[in-house]
C-alpha cells in the first residue's frame, strides 16, 4: 500500500499530464481512472486520520472535543 504522500505525488503527476494535452484520449481516459482511484484511496485516508484525531483528544469523561487543527508556525 502506497503512502498518502505518494499518491499525492501520483495525482499531481497525472494532473500534469492531463493538462499537458499531449496524451491520446485514451491514455488521458485511464490517468484519469488512476486519479480518481488514488483520490478516493486519499480521501479515505484523511477521514482514517481524522477518526484517530477525535479519538486522541477525546476528553477523561468520554466526551470528544472537535477543534479545528491549526500547524504550528515556524
Amino acid at each position: 500500500m502506497q503512502k498518502f504522500e505518494n499518491k499525492l505525488e501520483e495525482l499531481k503527476k497525472i494532473v500534469e499530464k492531463l493538462e499537458s494535452g499531449n496524451i491520446s484520449l485514451d491514455e488521458s481516459l485511464k490517468q484519469f481512472e488512476t486519479g480518481t482511484k488514488l483520490l478516493g484511496e486519499c480521501f479515505k485516508s484523511l477521514e482514517k486520520y481524522n477518526k484517530k484525531i477525535q479519538i486522541l483528544t477525546e476528553k477523561k469523561s468520554g466526551e470528544t472535543e472537535l477543534s479545528d487543527f491549526e500547524p504550528e508556525s515556524d
